[in-house]
C-alpha cells in the first residue's frame, strides 16, 4: 500500500527532532508503513524555521505537508517553534503534530494554544513507535485533506 497525495506525489514531511534514534525510528517507521513520504530533516528550531522560510542552506527545500514537532531542543525549542509559525500567516497553515516525550498537561494546553493540530507523547519501545508512525500515516496520509500548496 503505497500512499501518495490528491496530487500525485509524495507526501513532505519534515521532522523536527534532535534525538538521531528518533529520526531513524521515524524513518524505518514510514519505509514499513509503505508510506510514500519524503522525510526532511531539521535538528533544531533554528534549522526548522530555516527550512520553512528557505533560507540557507534550505533554499530549495519543499514547502511541508506535515510537520512532526519535539518540543524539547537546543538552541530554538518546539514551543518557540510553534509560536514563530501561529504568527506566520503563510506557515500557520501548515499542520504541526507535536510529537515529544512530554506528557507535562502544560506542554499540551500550550501547544495546543499554539494552535499545533495534535500532540503525540512519543513511546519508548520500538513496536508502539512503529504504531505511532503508522497512525500519523494513516490519519494525516489517508482520511484528511492537507492544505494545497501556498
Amino acid at each position: 500500500m503505497s500512499n501518495v497525495l490528491a496530487r500525485g506525489r509524495p507526501v513532505e514531511v519534515l521532522l523536527v527532532e534532535d534525538n538521531p534514534d528518533d529520526v531513524e525510528l521515524m524513518r524505518i517507521g514510514f519505509h514499513r508503513a509503505k508510506f510514500a513520504v519524503n522525510l526532511h530533516h531539521a535538528g533544531d528550531g533554528e534549522a526548522c524555521m530555516a527550512f520553512l522560510r528557505r533560507e540557507a542552506p534550505y533554499t530549495d527545500a519543499p514547502r511541508p505537508d506535515l510537520i512532526l514537532l519535539d518540543l524539547n531542543m537546543p538552541r530554538m525549542d518546539g514551543r518557540e517553534v510553534l509560536a514563530e509559525i501561529d504568527k506566520d500567516e503563510a506557515l500557520s497553515q501548515i499542520p504541526v503534530v507535536v510529537l515529544t516525550s512530554s506528557d507535562a498537561d502544560s506542554d499540551v494546553l500550550a501547544s495546543y494554544r499554539l494552535s499545533c493540530s495534535s500532540y503525540i507523547v512519543k513511546p519508548v519501545d520500538f513496536e508502539q513507535f512503529s504504531r505511532v508512525v503508522r497512525g500519523i500515516g494513516d490519519y494525516w496520509f489517508t482520511l484528511v485533506v492537507l492544505p494545497p500548496d501556498a
